[in-house]
């Protein structure tokens, strides 16, 4: 065992200690998860007999409207094709095996970044309580070493399940990034490590069984070991993934041109047009998209053919980010309100302040992503000033979007003026005014000696509560007089009552 230890590059000492504690560990055997079904073979079908589904697509597409804007096309295609697969699961075990080289509702999306592909599935699972799992094509590799290996994903989903096989092998699997795994189209040759990642996939996608022990996994290798010096043989947990849904998304750069390649050929002839005809925006060509553009794109035909359900997400503009924003339920605003409401502070957004930040976001040209941005740009110092100034609401308007920093240093410097003015009357019973050319002068004295307008103010005015008590004030106005001269300002208010008293 040291040489074999030496050549994985591991300390035996150590490989014999962790052995000894895992043994010892293991004396016992390990509970078995607790399952829905009769069963925790990984077999298909055995979770149907405890599976409840009856969701309609017309409920799932009312349940997504909450959340997500347009996409309508979309929305029905994935309501539906998602409602009829767990809704097939719920027919007799018969009935369907009598299908042979039944194809499951696997789908693929495609749309620009920031529309709401990853949202809209992660909705979806969420609302028919199936575990879920999501991934980036970019990280597999052909071998599984230099990057992942495909069939992670499926272990992945079991742990997401808590363990519960059956429940894992309805669950559903989303690879986002998959164009990225295209051949490329410039090289000359297949381009082998992605063509071998889509050929890795195409098993999940259809039907095989997966091993629970990764063989890439030291931990899974050793715990084999212990198991086989227990019982003398080693039990192989494995999950079907027949059932197992699996959704694919990209943005797919230049996907257009080739459908617009393919539409232009089919115009050429006796028939083409004597006067050129506008090609179509980008979402329309996207939506006609066929087989043969994707397999042009990069993808092996059996790729695609496990992939019979389409759905093209189109680019959102502003007034569609302006609709995510005044939606109650997105996550942008309330995300952001839970941000502050951490440190006690209420944060409100008016109406004219979301017009600007959709605006800006439509700019940016990334979608629903866009948004986080341009909110966090403009509230991101008051996020981290207001939580140390006791300031309790916040209430983003255009001229918040519009000048933060400004707008900022006014809230601190009318909530200190506020904090001074209510000190004032809690120990003299004295209400203070500060009008508008008072407030000026306030501003450029505290910006020229770097102080706090209620540390300027408690200096200036410090004598005023004895000498307004003594002239019997319960109210007063504070003149720019009283800043620049406060000591003659109070000595002549002071002169002119007793005079008056005469």
């Amino acid at each position: 065992m040291d040489i074999r230890a030496e050549k994985m590059g591991l300390d035996p000492e150590k490989l014999r200690q962790f052995l000894a504690r895992q043994y010892e560990s293991a004396a016992e055997p390990p509970a078995q998860p607790q399952t829905t079904g009769p069963t925790a073979t990984g077999t298909p079908g055995a979770y149907r007999e405890g599976y409840e589904f009856d969701l309609k697509p017309e409920q799932l597409i009312a349940y997504l409207d909450q959340y997500v804007i347009r996409q309508d096309e979309a929305k029905a295609i994935l309501a539906t094709k998602f409602c009829t697969h767990f809704n097939r699961l719920r027919l007799p075990p018969d009935e369907e095996e009598e299908l042979v080289g039944n194809i499951k509702n696997n789908v693929l999306m495609i749309g620009p970044t920031g529309v709401g592909k990853t949202y809209l599935i992660k909705l979806i699972a969420r609302r028919l309580g199936v575990p879920f799992v999501k991934a980036d094509a970019t990280k597999f590799s052909e071998t599984g070493y230099v990057g992942g290996d495909v069939e992670d994903l499926v272990r992945e989903l079991v742990r997401e399940a808590g363990g519960d096989i059956e429940k894992a092998q309805y669950g559903v699997i989303y690879i986002d990034e998959i164009d990225k795994i295209a051949a490329s189209r410039n090289s000359f040759g297949p381009d082998v490590s992605r063509s071998g990642v889509q050929r890795n996939l195409l098993k999940l996608m259809e039907e095989t069984e997966v091993d629970l022990r990764s063989p890439h996994d030291i931990a899974s290798q050793m715990e084999s070991v212990l198991q086989i010096q227990r019982t003398g043989k080693a039990e192989r947990r494995k999950i079907n993934t027949r059932h197992i849904l699996f959704v694919v998304s990209g943005a797919f750069s230049g996907l257009e041109e080739i459908i617009g390649r393919r539409l232009n050929r089919g115009q050429m002839g006796f028939h083409r047009p004597s006067q050129p005809q506008s090609e179509p925006a980008g979402d329309r060509l996207a939506s006609q998209v066929r087989a043969e553009d994707l397999i042009e794109y990069g993808f092996e035909s059996e790729f695609i053919g496990r992939l019979p359900v389409v759905a093209v997400l189109n680019e959102l503009g502003w007034l569609d980010l302006l609709q995510i924003l005044r939606n109650p339920k997105n996550s942008v605003i309330l995300a952001k309100k839970r941000d502050f409401r951490a440190y006690g502070i209420d944060l409100q957004f008016a109406d004219e302040a979301l017009q600007l930040l959709a605006r800006r976001a439509g700019e940016e040209h990334t979608g629903a992503r866009a948004l986080v941005s341009v909110i966090e740009k403009v509230l991101l110092h008051f996020e981290r000033k207001l939580p140390s100034v006791d300031i309790k609401a916040l209430t983003v308007s255009a001229g918040v979007v519009e000048d933060p920093a400004g707008s900022l240093q006014e809230l601190l410097f009318h909530h200190s003026l506020q904090r001074f003015s209510e000190g004032f009357f809690q120990s003299h019973g004295i209400q203070l005014h500060f009008p508008p050319e008072t407030l000026r002068e306030l501003w450029q004295l505290a910006l020229a000696r770097k102080l706090l307008p209620e540390d300027l103010c408690r200096e200036l005015l410090a004598d005023y509560g004895h000498g307004l008590r003594l002239v019997e004030e319960r109210e007063f106005t504070v003149g720019p007089a009283a800043l620049l001269k406060p000591q003659e300002t109070l000595n002549q208010l002071i002169k002119e009552f007793y005079s008056r008293r005469r």
